[in-house]
């Protein structure tokens, strides 16, 4: 189930973003009604911001046709995907947890880490531990696990810039530059790929996640992606996450572009 902060996003914030595409008939899956279908016999595509069960299992009770719609092994496969621990072979100072003993060895090692449930967003899924695990911490650790098959571990970082690399269907699209606050996202920062790129060193990870995209994702995956990056202190980035949908970093992207905002 979403959490309330991105029921309340599909309800409220996105049918403000409706307008931003004046030839599509855009709307929230909880505001699908028949008159969506009724009255757009001609329908040919249905682009979701994101495809799961939930998704298409309302989109067929509303009587949008099966071919438009994903398989399920198609849905299985970007679930599979979006499991956080698809992206630890970009991330190998990450690891993947099956017991408090492992976490409790790792805290031996470094003090601050964050551990993440494999499935989770919008700041959802995320304990901060410092130091050692508290009873709460050994509890969700071991739901998590039981539930979701693991716990990611990552190293708590000193991070100045959150970026992400913006594809669709194996295509780059561009850079984002957004800011986040717990986890959750805020507002993208309107700056052009040219500025991003002077100003953060990005061309490596990008050809080195390209590299990796070739191989195992795009023969898996045709759909819109992003991958979050962290710009640290010391000079450093590392892979924070893939989002296998749109993105707010998408939207600000093409907008800019196509609309030839001024850039900040």
């Amino acid at each position: 189930m979403p959490p309330r902060s991105a029921v309340d996003f599909a309800r409220r914030d996105a049918a403000i973003m409706q307008v931003l595409y004046p030839d599509a008939h855009c709307c929230s899956v909880y505001d699908i009604n028949s008159s969506l279908i009724i009255h757009h016999t001609s329908l040919h595509e249905v682009v979701a911001w994101g495809w799961d069960a939930v998704v298409k299992h309302e989109l067929l009770k509303r009587g949008v046709a099966a071919e438009l719609l994903p398989t399920d092994e198609e849905v299985n496969t970007i679930r599979e995907l979006q499991h956080r621990s698809t992206v630890l072979p970009l991330q190998p100072d990450c690891h993947e947890v099956h017991s408090i003993e492992e976490m409790e060895g790792l805290l031996r090692e470094r003090e601050h880490w964050v551990m993440k449930a494999p499935w989770s967003g919008a700041g959802r899924g995320l304990r901060w531990v410092h130091g050692a695990l508290t009873a709460i911490d050994r509890d969700w650790l071991l739901k998590t696990v039981d539930k979701q098959r693991c716990v990611i571990a990552e190293p708590r970082r000193d991070v100045v810039a959150d970026l992400a690399l913006e594809y669709m269907n194996g295509s780059f699209m561009g850079y984002s530059y957004f800011k986040t606050g717990s986890g959750v996202y805020k507002e993208n920062i309107a700056w052009t790929d040219d500025q991003i790129e002077a100003t953060f060193s990005l061309l490596p990870v990008r050809e080195h996640v390209e590299r990796w995209l070739e191989k195992n994702v795009w023969p898996r995956y045709r759909g819109p992606l992003g991958v979050d990056l962290m710009a640290c202190t010391d000079g450093s980035m590392h892979v924070a996450e893939m989002n296998f949908r749109h993105t707010m970093g998408m939207v600000a992207h093409e907008q800019l572009r196509v609309k030839g905002y001024e850039f900040c």
